[in-house]
């Protein structure tokens, strides 16, 4: 309240002798007078106005702490204040933030009729919703609607003509849209959307209200499948497809929205694979299909992880390209050879699928038993020959021929094809030893030009210790 007293002459002064001046008045006078003042027109009787007076003028400090303490007491509420927390109390003091326009707001549905809705958003007025700024919604979902549905609506006027706010949907939903894909780019998640279009650079994007475009390169799958270059009319089943993405780049001002849907599917795999060399276990068989060849191996999906097998583990006979062994798209059953959880690396094997050809040689051949062999390899004191799978044997240059020869090459050349008799089998060493002269005894009836009355000895297939240096020096380089 505004002391009057303070724009008063002494002379209109009340309670001062007319023509004298008086002292100005104390503080607790002042406060004094001012709590008369406003008491004064609540007295109900001149008498209750005097025993006021009175009161005021017997203790005028008394009345005025009273009155203050008084003023600063909050009425009576039947709250506790005591269980009030910080946020009530902000709640509730705190005035509300006037509404702009372009403002996203929450708000929950109060009436819905033809003409629209009728929407609290938590301010003094209601928000109003026309019929015509809510178009995007199905009509089911707008018959769905009902009070106390929660809806997201965007300001277009903070004051209509009636005082309520004018409300929209629709752009509420482009707006909204917007954000959804910041956030997404920014905690780099994966957004769906749907495929509404195509052009010469790739496919044109709808997701949360919001167009954006996934360059050529950036598609992958069935979508890249179905699009057709050239701007020309893709391919039935291209428009209206469901696709996944990431969100790579966002500019509002501009408009401008580049998705990519490589970029989720890497994504996709490597979650997966993180998920799958956690499941897996060396020694394990799976099914997988192959995707991809390379000169040093094939690549397995094995059900949104990939894995290798290197050209060596595909067979136990020596592969030249691993298109002699598989083909891309090769639905098989592969070997988990090695799991590197750290670098999230699977290594396979075809080959370990069935057993290794030294495992069971024994059961297969004899000592003394002929069988064909390939010549892969030429020594200076000997040949190696392959007769099945992984296994190679030697023949030894004893064994090549029964004249004496400097070279194998006098004999055989690499990829001859023999007839070969196994002299001796040792699987724990993984060594063999063949003869091309004694398989061919049988058939061999030797002439001597040389006078000689009696035929050379037969080789008894032993070798001498530097011959037999030799011939460990190589199988340690063929293992």
């Amino acid at each position: 309240m505004t002391d009057t007293n303070e724009h008063q002459t002494p002379e209109s002064t009340d309670g001062g002798d007319e023509g004298i001046d008086t002292p100005p008045p104390s503080p607790e006078a002042a406060t004094s007078d001012a709590i008369a003042e406003s008491a004064a027109p609540a007295a109900e009787s001149p008498a209750a106005v005097a025993e006021s007076a009175v009161a005021v003028a017997e203790s005028p400090v008394a009345v005025a702490e009273s009155a203050v303490a008084v003023a600063e007491s909050p009425p009576a509420s039947p709250v506790d204040e005591a269980s009030l927390t910080m946020a009530d109390l902000l709640d509730e003091y705190m005035p509300a933030r006037s509404l702009r326009r372009g403002d996203i707001i929450d708000g929950r549905v109060m009436r819905r009729d033809h003409e629209g809705l009728l929407v609290n958003i938590g301010h003094k007025s209601e928000g109003v919703v026309l019929s015509k700024e809510m178009r995007t919604l199905a009509d089911e979902d707008v018959e769905a609607l009902a009070v106390g549905d929660e809806v997201i609506a965007y300001v277009l006027n903070p004051e209509g003509h009636d005082g309520s706010a004018v409300l929209s949907i629709d752009r509420a939903r482009g707006e909204q849209g917007w954000r959804v894909l910041e956030k997404a780019m920014e905690v780099e998640e994966s957004v769906t959307g749907k495929i509404v279009g195509s052009n010469r650079g790739g496919a044109v994007v709808e997701s949360e209200g919001v167009q954006g475009f996934i360059p050529l390169s950036q598609l992958v799958g069935k979508a890249r499948e179905l699009y057709v270059p050239g701007g020309e009319d893709p391919k039935e089943g291209f428009i209206g497809m469901d696709i996944e993405f990431k969100v790579i780049e966002l500019n509002r001002r501009r408009n401008r929205a580049i998705f990519s849907e490589r970029a989720a599917l890497q994504a996709w795999k490597m979650g997966q694979k993180q998920r799958l060399v956690q499941e897996l276990n060396e020694g394990d068989v799976v099914k997988g299909r192959v995707t991809g060849i390379s000169s040093f191996g094939a690549f397995v999906d094995l059900g949104g992880a990939d894995g290798l097998i290197h050209i060596s583990e595909l067979s136990w006979e020596p592969v030249k390209s691993p298109e002699d062994v598989v083909s891309i798209g090769d639905e098989l059953d592969v070997h988990i050879l090695r799991i590197d959880r750290d670098n999230l690396k699977i290594a396979l094997s075809l080959r370990r699928l069935s057993p290794e050809p030294w495992e069971t040689i024994e059961e297969k051949y004899s000592i003394g038993q002929t069988v064909n062999g390939t010549v892969t390899k030429l020594a200076n004191f000997g040949a190696f020959a392959r007769i099945e799978g992984g296994i190679e044997g030697l023949i030894h240059i004893s064994e090549l021929s029964p004249q004496m020869i400097k070279h194998p090459r006098e004999v055989v050349t690499e990829g001859d094809e023999l007839v070969l008799r196994i002299l001796r089998i040792e699987p724990e060493r993984r060594r063999l030893g063949l003869s091309l002269k004694q398989a061919r005894d049988d058939a061999y009836e030797p002439t001597f030009d040389d006078g000689m009355d009696s035929a050379p000895p037969r080789s008894t297939g032993i070798f001498d210790a530097q011959s037999l240096e030799e011939i460990a020096e190589v199988f340690s380089d063929n293992e």
